[in-house]
């Protein structure tokens, strides 16, 4: 009979080796707490990574939530992610996203549906739309926001045919002569 271990190619080990790093991607310890070894988390739930010293140039889309820490030059568009500009992170896009969290600079146009985070080491130069808009203290934003909810397209027309027949209705009660 034959051991697993006679099985192993000469110079294999028991112990897997050791990763580069003691915090999982995601920023959380194995027991589900973030590290407080000075890192901040990545996101809740990364699935990908444009790591620091990686320099993208062109156009990058997805549904994945998505962590960028090197360089991307052009445009990004995450239909249902989470976008996440890390501290080394420079972008230099137009960026839509379901949500949008800034640690890093980013030069553009910023869409997030529902949310965009300006943590305290973000810089945004450009245009923020959001509905909801959170900005720590120390954060950078030079530009144009427009937060809130946006008026949906119905109740737009409803207003605007509410505000035609208004004034038809102030006309015809001053179209009248003195003599009436």
């Amino acid at each position: 009979m034959w051991k697993k271990d006679d099985a192993k190619p000469q110079g294999v080990s028991d112990n897997p080796p050791a990763p580069l790093s003691s915090v999982p991607a995601s920023g959380a310890t194995p027991g589900g707490t973030h590290s407080t070894l000075g890192t901040l988390p990545v996101s809740s739930r990364a699935s990908a990574c444009i790591s620091q010293g990686i320099k993208i140039k062109g156009e990058v889309t997805g549904s994945e939530d998505l962590f960028v820490d090197g360089v991307v030059d052009g445009k990004l568009s995450l239909t249902n992610g989470s976008l996440t500009i890390g501290p080394n992170g420079t972008v230099k896009a137009d960026v839509t996203a379901r949500e949008v969290i800034v640690r890093g600079k980013v030069e553009g146009k910023v869409t997030g549906r529902d949310k965009v985070q300006l943590w305290s080491t973000g810089e945004v130069t450009g245009e923020v739309q959001t509905d909801r808009l959170a900005i720590e203290d120390g954060a950078l934003l030079r530009g144009k926001v427009e937060a809130g909810r946006q008026p949906s397209k119905i109740s737009e027309t409803k207003a605007a045919i509410a505000t035609a027949n208004k004034s038809s209705d102030t006309r015809a009660l001053s179209s009248g002569t003195a003599a009436d």
